[in-house]
């Protein structure tokens, strides 16, 4: 794990983060994610409340919800807990949508914008096409919410909870934004010998990414657990969407300017081995 290239990474993605550009970037998908979830919401949001008071009418889960927040001492969520369930299952769902606006919309431009700024004699190898990259993260999206799912039980167990959650959204953040971040300049074999090369450092980003995405989540669960919430649940979800946008662009930005040094300082390696030779 190489700490130094992922400090120095940091450094210049904090600064590529505060360039217009790039912060108009996080307007688009903002803009796409409310027009989506805005609509949704407004559709069939109160049908998700109905439905999930209706279920715990029908099977007493309001004595055992009320049974398991009172053992944690937070009997006080007994009266917003419908509202909380349901953002905890539209959270995910938002998260990764924005997500897949991230990487389908405005990767490609970051990535463009920092290899000419900062890596202009990067050779362009297009390792990957755009419905490759489409699949893979796809396919990582499923995995994902599968594991989610399953682990969701262990925020009643907030040490383990605290711990799994980072490292699920770092395996998921390194995975999709590593590949993006690679899929215009180098080949499948750079790309490939890349990430087994720096999976540590790759991983810690995510997961420290992961970590700052939680910062949004409290955001959206103060809204849920505001006895207010209805009349300020359209701010609550415009704030936490562009917050997470921000977030998710520093990260791709991170991931961009740590996967292209490591992949020129692969290619120098690569010549100057062949300069050897010769």
């Amino acid at each position: 794990m190489n700490f130094t290239a992922v400090l120095r990474s940091w450094a210049r993605a904090l600064s590529t983060q505060f360039r217009f550009k790039i912060l108009l970037l996080s307007v688009i998908p903002l803009l796409i994610s409310l027009a989506v979830w805005g609509g949704l919401m407004a559709w069939r949001l109160q049908a998700v409340f109905d439905f999930i008071q209706s279920y715990f009418s029908n099977h007493d889960g309001f004595a055992n919800a009320s049974a398991i927040l009172n053992s944690l001492g937070l009997l006080a969520l007994k009266t917003v807990i419908v509202p909380l369930l349901a953002m905890w299952l539209l959270l995910p769902l938002v998260i990764i949508t924005s997500l897949l606006f991230i990487g389908v919309l405005v990767m490609p431009t970051v990535a463009k914008h920092v290899g000419q700024r900062d890596f202009a004699q990067l050779e362009l190898r297009r390792g990957s096409s755009f419905f490759a990259s489409l699949g893979f993260s796809l396919g990582s999206f499923f995995i994902f919410v599968f594991a989610w799912i399953v682990t969701l039980p262990l925020f009643f167990v907030p040490p383990v909870y605290v711990l799994v959650q980072p490292l699920l959204w770092g395996w998921l953040t390194y995975r999709v934004m590593s590949y993006d971040a690679l899929a215009p300049f180098a080949d499948k074999q750079e790309r490939q010998l890349l990430v087994a090369k720096h999976r540590g450092s790759l991983l810690l980003i995510g997961i420290i990414a992961g970590w700052f995405s939680g910062l949004p989540s409290m955001l959206w669960m103060g809204g849920a657990m505001s006895m207010a919430y209805v009349a300020f649940f359209p701010i609550f979800v415009s704030l936490a969407i562009w917050a997470y946008l921000l977030i998710f662009i520093f990260t791709g930005l991170w991931y961009q300017h740590f996967c292209l040094d490591a992949l020129q300082a692969l290619r120098q390696e690569q010549n100057a081995e062949v300069t050897i030779n010769i």
